[in-house]
């Protein structure tokens, strides 16, 4: 009996609250204190939802997907991005070529001539692609600048022959008088303060397609 009794009054108490009359209104009411009148009232509301101060926070602009104006192309990039896949397939070709070879001779078909002349060739060819890959991923393909002319984009080869972006602060990247070159050699270096990499464009087998945006960056050119 009695607990019939606490249940039935346990679920009008909970029917009162879903209906907004819940008593825990009166306590809120009776447990705030008021305020003393050295201290600024804090101006809140029970009965509407707390919403916090949101401070806008600054979107990180991608350079990649900003807008650039070529000022410099090398029309020849291609080939050189295609000497650069060939000579890995050469190599390639090669190590590959060299097992069976000791095979062979292992199992006495080969002369031991043949065996030193494959492995020399197998060198030889390594070290070209090291010596090839070193000089061909730093050819500067192309150059962009930004529409504020802030950022200038460097496209250049990978050692797999693919292009590569990289993003470079115009102030940090040396004019051709900083480098010690001078504006009518064929051979140009592209440095930077921050970094000892150095990569290479020519404007006498490139193109400057924008001569003042390229003078923003390099100086001039007379």
């Amino acid at each position: 009996m009695i607990r019939s009794v606490l249940l039935h009054r346990l679920t009008s108490h909970i029917l009162s609250c879903t209906r907004g009359s819940c008593l825990l209104t009166g306590r809120l009411s009776h447990g705030v204190q008021p305020h003393s009148p050295g201290h600024t009232p804090i101006q809140q509301s029970f009965y509407g939802p707390i919403i916090p101060k949101v401070t806008a926070l600054v979107r990180y602009s991608d350079l990649s997907t900003l807008k650039y104006n070529m000022i410099y192309t090398f029309p020849h990039i291609k080939l050189v991005s295609a000497l650069s896949r060939l000579k890995l397939l050469q190599t390639g070709i090669t190590v590959v070529i060299l097992p069976p070879v000791y095979f062979l001779y292992l199992q006495g078909d080969i002369s031991f001539f043949l065996v030193g002349y494959t492995t020399g060739i197998a060198v030889f060819a390594g070290i070209m692609l090291y010596t090839a890959s070193h000089f061909l991923r730093r050819v500067v393909g192309m150059m962009y600048l930004d529409p504020s002319q802030t950022t200038l984009k460097v496209s250049h080869l990978t050692f797999w022959g693919r292009r590569h972006d990289i993003y470079l602060p115009v102030t940090d990247v040396m004019t051709i008088g900083d480098t010690g070159d001078s504006a009518n050699e064929k051979i140009l270096k592209l440095k930077r303060f921050s970094s000892p990499q150095t990569l290479y464009f020519s404007t006498y087998f490139g193109r400057v397609v924008d001569k003042q945006g390229f003078e923003k960056v390099f100086g001039s050119l007379t």
